[in-house]
């Protein structure tokens, strides 16, 4: 079923185990397919904007609630494990028709990285890192998780939620619009608004706090050989390092929950592999604007290789 490029429809798909993952798909199911994956905290609607720009430019793209988070299923055995998110993945990669372009914040970078890294094929046309380099910095990390769980009890209004990012990222004008920010919210019965996620994302003996390993990150991203891709350059407080540029940190926040509460990402920096990613990685406004292959036969040479 063809959508309109600016309409959304739901999309129903599955991760290991059968576990139920919802998504949105906007354009044409026969154009070259793009996957976008949030970060931590964060819905798919974090992807509105980028993929409704994405589809009309052409593109088959496809924005996923990972588990535990927005309308996906939790996890029963409370995995929230890297090796969950990357399993559900490759279940997600293996009903598409062909390999997509992958597109992943934060969380989405990291599984996204270690599924084409660790895999002996490759998984994906490319890769584009948002948020997210190998090398994390923990201060960086230590703030947006502290962030993530600082309201357990939630709010009382979507306001109280925006007065709350806004103090987080002072750099961001509070948003005046708070229609997005709903989206990343459940209306509890108590009548307060908590955020889209399990809490045992943050807390369980299975979080990705609790799995990450800097060395697999950086054998991930040495892996796909022929790649010739440049050293990431980091997005956000995450991710300082060389090469590091705080106007690009501005423009694409954090990995913490749809923290612009615009339910949109537009745009921001990024970090590319592969040979058909962002032609500007580092643009402001705007969405990306992406090379589009042909229609039919598409496929294109990875570098140094086919």
């Amino acid at each position: 079923m063809e959508s309109a490029a600016g309409e959304a429809r739901p999309a129903a798909l599955h991760g290991e185990g059968g576990l139920r993952l919802v998504a949105d798909a906007w354009g044409d199911p026969s154009d070259p397919p793009v996957l976008l994956l949030h970060g931590g905290g964060q819905t798919r609607h974090s992807w509105g904007g980028t993929a409704a720009a994405l589809a009309a430019d052409g593109w088959y793209a496809l924005a996923l609630d990972l588990r535990g988070h927005g309308e996906s299923e939790w996890a029963k055995d409370g995995d929230y494990s890297f090796d969950g998110f990357v399993a559900d993945l490759h279940q997600v990669l293996a009903g598409l028709a062909g390999r997509p372009v992958l597109v992943g914040a934060s969380l989405g970078g990291i599984t996204s990285l270690l599924a084409e890294g660790e895999s002996r094929e490759p998984v994906a046309q490319a890769l584009v890192l948002v948020d997210v380099v190998p090398s994390l910095d923990r201060e960086g990390v230590g703030r947006i998780l502290a962030f993530m769980s600082d309201r357990p009890d939630g709010f009382a209004s979507l306001d109280e939620a925006a007065d709350a990012i806004a103090e987080h990222l002072p750099h961001r004008p509070r948003p005046t619009d708070l229609s997005g920010l709903r989206k990343n919210l459940r209306l509890h019965g108590d009548g307060r608004y908590r955020w889209h996620w399990d809490p045992r994302f943050l807390t369980g003996e299975r979080r990705p706090a609790a799995t990450r390993n800097p060395d697999r990150l950086r054998a991930a991203a040495r892996a796909p050989a022929g790649w010739g891709r440049p050293p990431p350059g980091p997005l956000s407080a995450a991710a300082p390092g060389p090469g590091w540029r705080p106007d690009a940190a501005r423009r694409s926040g954090t990995g913490g929950p749809s923290a612009s509460g615009s339910g949109r990402r537009r745009g921001g920096g990024g970090s590319c592999a592969g040979p058909r990613g962002p032609s500007d990685a580092g643009g402001g406004g705007g969405a990306p604007r992406w090379r589009r292959p042909p229609r039919r036969g598409w496929r294109t040479r990875r570098a140094g290789g086919s």
